[in-house]
C-alpha cells in the first residue's frame, strides 16, 4: 500500500519556483531518500509535504489529498517533520520536549512508556533528561528532535539533514538509532541527507533531484552502483 505519493509537485517561494514536477512514492513502512546538491529542492520537497510552502500538483497521504492543508492539520494526520536545524525548545528540559511531542495524544501511561523508549533509544538523553535542550550538544539536540517527533506516534517521519554539523562518529550513532527506530516501530520515512552513505544505510529507494526535478530514481543498491552517484555523493 502506498502511504505518501507526490505527483508532478511544484513549489514556490513568492514568485520563485523551486520544484518543477517532483514525483515520488513511499509505501507503508518504507523509507525513501532524497539526494541532490544544495539548492536542488530537497528541503522544499519535505516542506511541500508538511504544508509550509505554496504548492501545485498532487500530494496524497494515506489516500487523502493533503495539498493546501495547514501544517498543524498535516501533523494531525500522522506526519512528523524534523527540520534542518533541529528546532528543539531550548528553554524546556529534555523530558518536557518529549512531552510536547505528544501533545495531541491521550493516555498518560502510553505516553510515559514512549518517553522511556526514547531514552532507551538515545541513551545520551537519559543522562540529560532534566537538562534544558539549549544546553545539549548538537548531536544530543538532533537525537532529541527525532525522539520528540516519534512521541507524536506518526505514520510518516520527514527527516531533513540529520547529520548536518555533526562529527562522523556522532552522525553514525544518530543513524544507528534511527535505523533501530524504523525497524522496531515500522514508521515510514522520507530522508533528506547530504551524506549519501548514511542515507543508503537507512533507505530502501532514493531519488536524485537537480534544479527541482527528479533525474534518477532507483533502489539503494542500484544507485550505489552507478558511477555518477559514486563520484557525486559517495566520494568514489
Amino acid at each position: 500500500m502506498t502511504l505518501l505519493e507526490l505527483a508532478d509537485v511544484t513549489a514556490f517561494y513568492g514568485p520563485v519556483q523551486v520544484l518543477d514536477g517532483v514525483s515520488l512514492s513511499v509505501p507503508e513502512g518504507g523509507s525513501v531518500g532524497i539526494l541532490g546538491a544544495n539548492g536542488a529542492g530537497k528541503t522544499t520537497t519535505l516542506r511541500a509535504v508538511s504544508g509550509t510552502v505554496r504548492t501545485g500538483g498532487r500530494i496524497t497521504f494515506d489516500g487523502r489529498d493533503i495539498r493546501g492543508l495547514r501544517p498543524d492539520q498535516v501533523a494531525a494526520l500522522g506526519i512528523a517533520h524534523v527540520p534542518e536545524g533541529r528546532g528543539t525548545l531550548g528553554q524546556l528540559s529534555v523530558r518536557e520536549n518529549l512531552l510536547v511531542g505528544a501533545y495531541l495524544r491521550k493516555g498518560r501511561k502510553a505516553i510515559s512508556a514512549d518517553v522511556d523508549y526514547c531514552l532507551d533509544l538515545f541513551p545520551q538523553l537519559q543522562d540529560r533528561v532534566s537538562s534544558r535542550a539549549a544546553a545539549l550538544s548538537g548531536g544530543e539536540q538532533q537525537m532529541l528532535a527525532v525522539a520528540r517527533a516519534f512521541m507524536a506516534k506518526p505514520k510518516l517521519l520527514l527527516l531533513d539533514e540529520a547529520s548536518l554539523g555533526l562529527a562522523p562518529s556522532t552522525a553514525k550513532t544518530v543513524y544507528d538509532s534511527i535505523r533501530r527506530l524504523r525497524r522496531e516501530s515500522g514508521i515510514a520515512m522520507v530522508v533528506v541527507e547530504q551524506n549519501a552513505n548514511l542515507a543508503f544505510s537507512l533507505v530502501d529507494t532514493a531519488t536524485v533531484l537537480e534544479t527541482g526535478r527528479n533525474v534518477l530514481t532507483g533502489s539503494s543498491a542500484e544507485l550505489k552502483g552507478m558511477d555518477e552517484i559514486r563520484r557525486a555523493y559517495l566520494g568514489g
